[in-house]
């Protein structure tokens, strides 16, 4: 066919479909529109056509100015407020590395998200007093000191402050409040509520607290409809696999409370994010085609007149024809430089742009950089149904910094300003500066009554308050007696039980408690059947926000997988991280929403701290309380699975976190003590930290444990036998988790067949036991106590013989204590270091010598060392008495 034809055909099709919308009016016409090409597509596709809808639109404004809604506030005392916060931000990384050349800072990724941030603290962030509850908002990492500019201009934070950005050591020395470098609530409690200084750890957790806000809603344990997250992200960020993890979650649940907005600034650390095409391009793609809602905020109102005017779309060729390296060149250069490298491409646009002066060209801002067309784009965000939504922004980065940072490749680098720069900086924002302020990088704040400030503090207080604003504000959660929930475990009188079964009975029965019950969330990734948690898919329900749609296979089984809107178990799929973060939303649950929970997440334990351990950092720095789990622990437990399912070192991860808890318990007492004990200290003492527990699925026979012992076990040791008085060699025997039974079988083997006495000892946790011996000779160190004297070693004191230990870990796990045992006495430890293997359990512990057989032979050669050592020390005893009598 001849493409006159074709374009005479085209113009047909449009011209009937733009009587439809105009027949059936803006709003009806426009569905009508949709559903008729929907229905066109399907008829093409029956039809064997070769052919699909682009996967992005123009390289446009999502909203048209036609549609554009009119900007509620005032806009030119807004930009005087942004001008002073883009200072303040600046002003606090240029002094710091003016003091201190190592501290390092980021000022190029606010000056690029400064107006994203304002607008949506002027007009759409929800504070801690809004009636329909605060918007959580993960604030982009490199712009928090744009964030503590604002506090400081809301009186939030004093000057001294600002001056000790990332100075918190030397701030507390004087009394004053540090800054930290990215948003810490470990490091400030009151301030930030999110972690978001690793990248990629924000976008998913803030899918997961979006959705675990429905879950609260569903459950009929909080109104959280009408609250939203907001996430704010660097277009580069996007590239971590954690970013766009969860995004089909979040498209598949509905989750209209959640809006991404991703700075598309175009650059990265070192250079261009995608220099050879275009990332809000790509981004779109991904976006909708993970079912989100995309609105683009790429041009500034500035542009609209040229829009208007250009009837042959030559603008839109021109920006489809243009890749981002190209975009980074011309916000670098000046409106001279962008006529001739942009606009000289065509006529067309040539006389688009003749009657504008080369300022005039310098001044068409990016959408990112116009308040007016942010407000639009969350408006729609914001009112928007059934999908979540995110707004690719377009900005530069380093906006308004000059020569010295817009666009350049070293924008992010950028720490340190010369007094040109900040002067051009001043006069591009018209600062109220003079020159030595600028000078000295002066900090700059209005009159608290002048128009600005008024402003600021109206917008916020119609709003709800400031934020970000961390609170603990949630009561107390009394948590019921052991007995009710665990007598089986303290009173196990012999009985053959694993503990992963022993944690599942104890975790049904807490569930059942009428106070505590509703606020456990359990946790699983796909993996409850392994963990014999079936029985809990009909007790309490796996949460659906649409509930169950169908009819289940095993429907008539007692073990039915049931879905339910109230579902209470949180069943991620395959996913380790999705599952972490939903822990993190429920084990900060007390400071996010005022509403305390308890999560329970169990998992394979090598794919806990291995796979996920900067998510749990992250939750670490969150301040989370809760349990993580780690089934099918130690190395040798889970036999034919092999070398990726075998945990031998996990405790190790857990013990390089400051406020986690990790224990390794060999039987059901143990664990039923330490979990009530870890309730106790986070629900009712409100304690920050969280526990890692070890769980094994090897049957085990249990004994009772002692009133008496129960120190013990918190503290991280106990005495669980005591062999033969009457031997007269003895040695003593550490065992934990899942080779205590073989620990047991040693010292049974050592006393019938070698006349050796055995002492056996739990030890529940090397990590708390190393934890206190650390804590007790950093007091010995400063004088503050004569001598380290630890628990460990004051236990132990008593005792005779060597010591082995063994342990289904690798054998730096044990050899955590070595430095805190009483002096002088041999320290053997077992492990399993290396590669696991697939086999049986008794073959595995053979292989890494931590059978009974190598205990044996490990104390034998203990002994065996001793006794030489004690025959020498008597012979060189007589050898002198003799050589004294001979004198």
């Amino acid at each position: 066919m001849h493409p006159t034809d074709v374009d005479e055909e085209l113009q047909e099709w449009c011209a009937a479909l733009d009587g439809l919308l105009a027949a059936w009016g803006p709003h009806e016409g426009r569905e009508r529109a949709a559903a008729l090409l929907d229905g066109l597509l399907a008829h093409a596709r029956q039809q064997q056509l070769p052919w699909r809808p682009a996967a992005v639109t123009p390289y446009l404004n999502s909203v048209p100015l036609a549609q554009q809604p009119p900007y509620p506030g005032d806009l030119a005392i807004e930009q005087r407020l942004s001008a002073m916060l883009r200072w303040n931000a600046l002003a606090m990384v240029v002094r710091a590395n003016a003091a201190h050349g190592e501290l390092g800072g980021h000022i190029a990724s606010y000056a690029s998200a400064a107006d994203l941030f304002e607008v949506g603290f002027q007009h759409f962030f929800r504070g801690p007093a809004a009636p329909q509850g605060a918007d959580l908002v993960y604030f982009q990492p490199h712009s928090a000191p744009g964030v503590y500019a604002r506090a400081f201009l809301e009186g939030r934070l004093g000057e001294d402050a600002l001056r000790h950005y990332r100075q918190e050591l030397s701030a507390q020395k004087q009394g004053i409040q540090g800054l930290s470098s990215y948003p810490h609530p470990y490091l400030m409690p009151e301030f930030w509520q999110f972690p978001t200084g690793s990248m990629g750890i924000g976008p998913i957790n803030a899918i997961y607290q979006a959705r675990f806000m429905r879950y609260l809603a569903d459950r009929g344990l909080q109104a959280t409809e009408q609250r939203k997250v907001w996430g704010f992200f660097g277009d580069g960020e996007m590239d971590e696999p954690e970013s766009i993890a969860a995004l089909t979650l979040a498209a598949r649940e509905n989750l209209d409370n959640c809006v991404f907005v991703i700075n598309c600034n175009l650059q990265r650390l070192d250079g261009p994010v995608r220099g050879n095409g275009r990332i809000v391009d790509e981004l779109e793609a991904l976006f909708a085609g993970a079912g989100w809602h995309v609105l683009k905020c790429l041009w500034g109102s500035e542009w609209d007149e040229l829009l208007a005017r250009d009837e042959t779309h030559a603008i839109a060729r021109a920006f489809a024809r243009t890749v981002d390296g190209e975009f980074q060149t011309l916000s670098a250069n000046d409106g001279a430089f962008n006529r001739r490298s942009f606009f000289s491409q065509s006529p067309e646009l040539q006389a688009l742009v003749a009657h504008l002066a080369d300022e005039d060209i310098d001044r068409l801002r990016r959408g990112g950089h116009d308040p007016v067309k942010i407000h639009a784009a969350f408006a729609r965000a914001r009112a928007h149904r059934g999908q979540p939504t995110v707004v690719l922004a377009k900005t530069m980065k380093g906006y308004g910094m000059g020569t010295a940072g817009q666009g350049r490749m070293t924008s992010h680098q950028q720490k340190k300003l010369g007094t040109d720069d900040l002067l051009a900086f001043r006069e591009r924002f018209a600062l109220p500066l003079s020159d030595a302020q600028v000078a000295e990088a002066a900090f700059y704040k209005p009159a608290e009554d002048s128009a600005e400030m008024r402003y600021l503090q109206t917008r916020r207080a119609a709003l709800g308050g400031s934020l970000p604003a961390r609170a603990t504000l949630a009561p107390p959660l009394p948590v019921p007696g052991l007995a009710e929930t665990a007598g089986f475990a303290l009173q196990a009188d012999g009985k053959s039980m694993s503990t992963t079964m022993a944690f599942v009975r104890q975790l049904a029965a807490l569930i059942k408690d009428q106070r505590l019950g509703p606020r456990i969330v359990p946790i699983v990734a796909d993996e409850a059947r392994t963990f014999g948690m079936a029985s809990l898919f009909r007790q309490v329900g796996i949460y659906a926000p649409f509930g169950q749609l169908y009819q289940p296979e095993d429907a008539g089984s007692m073990l039915a997988y049931r879905e339910d809107k109230s579902g209470q178990i949180l069943e991620e799929g395959i996913s380790e991280a999705g599952a972490l973060s939903s822990w993190t939303a429920a084990a900060t649950s007390y400071s996010t929403h005022g509403l305390a929970m308890l999560p329970f997440y169990i998992f394979y334990s090598m794919f806990g701290f291995q796979r996920v351990g900067d998510l749990i950092w992250a939750a670490a720095d969150q301040r989370a309380r809760g349990f993580l789990i780690g089934a099918t622990a130690g190395r040798t437990t889970l036999g034919g699975e092999g070398l990726q399912h075998q945990d031998g070192h996990s405790p190790l991860f857990a013990s390089t976190v400051p406020n986690c808890r990790a224990y390794d318990p060999a039987f059901a007492g143990e664990l039923a003590l330490i979990i009530d004990h870890g309730m106790r200290r986070m629900l009712e003492q409100q304690v920050d930290e969280f526990y890692y527990l070890t769980v094994t699925n090897e049957n085990v026979v249990n004994p009772s444990l002692a009133e008496a012992d129960h120190a013990g076990v918190l503290r991280g040791i106990y005495r669980l036998r005591s062999g033969p008085a009457a031997l007269p060699q003895r040695v003593q025997l550490f065992g934990s988790g899942a080779i205590m039974g073989e620990v047991l079988k040693a010292a049974a083997l050592l006393e019938e067949q070698h006349g050796i006495a055995a002492d056996v000892w739990s030890v529940t946790s090397y990590v708390e036991l190393a934890r206190e011996g650390a804590a007790q000779e950093r007091l010995w160190r400063q004088g503050l106590k004569p001598a380290v004297d630890s628990a460990l070693e004051l236990q132990l004191r008593a005792s005779s013989g060597p010591i082995i230990a063994a342990s289904d870990y690798v054998r730096a796990l044990p050899e955590l204590v070595r430095a805190y045992l009483p002096p002088g006495r041999r320290y053997l430890c077992l492990g399993t270091d290396g590669f696991g293997r697939s086999d049986s359990r008794a073959e595995l512990r053979a292989h890494f010598e931590v059978d009974a057989a190598a205990i044996v032979q490990a104390s034998l050669r203990a002994v065996q060392e001793v006794c030489k050592a004690e025959n020498a020390c008597e012979q060189s005893r007589l050898a002198a008495l003799v050589s004294m009598a001979s004198t």
